[in-house]
């Protein structure tokens, strides 16, 4: 009787301990992050994005808009083992606005797996933390990049039907700017596919008469 009454007992120690340590791990889980908070108003004013819901690109950025135009601010939540990270998008609504200037130093533009800077450099995705640094570090030294941190601008676009890589591109661009900064005021914008000016066409020939 005695044998039956510790063997129980020891079961039940077992099971509580492996019941703290399941809690443990729920306690993990429930980190929040949020990058692009700019002010408390952001927990109410915040409109989810459901990303996966939308059939295609530009019906994400009419929601997107939409939210805007609503004085919210559109965020898109992603979920991890061991965190929930919010992210806060500041696009503007264009109704508001006939056009908005932004210096082309002072963006970075991610399409697709592809980041570019100023038309000009094009950079894989893997290249992404080391394109934020150079203009995050820049402080207005190299005229073609970056004036300062807080004038940075970063552009996320896709194709149509191309981007259920939404997420890992969120995961890695914010991962890269907190690493660098040890910050979560980033500015990202959801924005539509770049437009690539087409090169200067070749110098012509020049042909000498004597």
């Amino acid at each position: 009787m005695r044998t039956n009454i510790k063997i129980s007992f020891l079961i039940l120690l077992i099971l509580t301990i492996i019941g703290c340590q399941n809690s443990e791990k729920k306690e993990k889980q429930l980190v929040q992050i949020d990058f692009g908070k700019w002010d408390k108003e952001s927990d109410s004013l915040g409109v989810e994005l459901v990303y996966n819901r939308f059939e295609n690109w530009k019906d994400l950025l009419k929601r997107t808009e939409r939210i805007a135009c609503n004085d919210s601010i559109p965020k898109i939540t992603l979920k991890s083992d061991d965190e929930i990270k919010t992210i806060y998008f500041h696009n503007p609504c264009w109704e508001n606005f006939a056009c908005i200037l932004i210096k082309q130093k002072n963006t970075i533009e991610i399409h697709n797996d592809t980041i570019n800077k100023n038309y000009e450099n094009f950079y894989p995705l893997d290249s992404l933390e080391s394109v934020l640094k150079r203009d995050i570090e820049n402080n207005g030294k190299n005229p073609q990049l970056s004036d300062n941190p807080e004038k940075l601008l970063i552009y996320v676009s896709y194709d149509e039907n191309g981007f259920e890589n939404l997420p890992k591109t969120l995961d890695k661009l914010t991962q890269a700017y907190k690493r660098i900064t040890n910050k979560t005021d980033i500015n990202i914008w959801l924005n539509e596919k770049f437009d690539i000016p087409p090169p200067p066409p070749p110098p012509k020939e020049i042909i000498k008469i004597e």
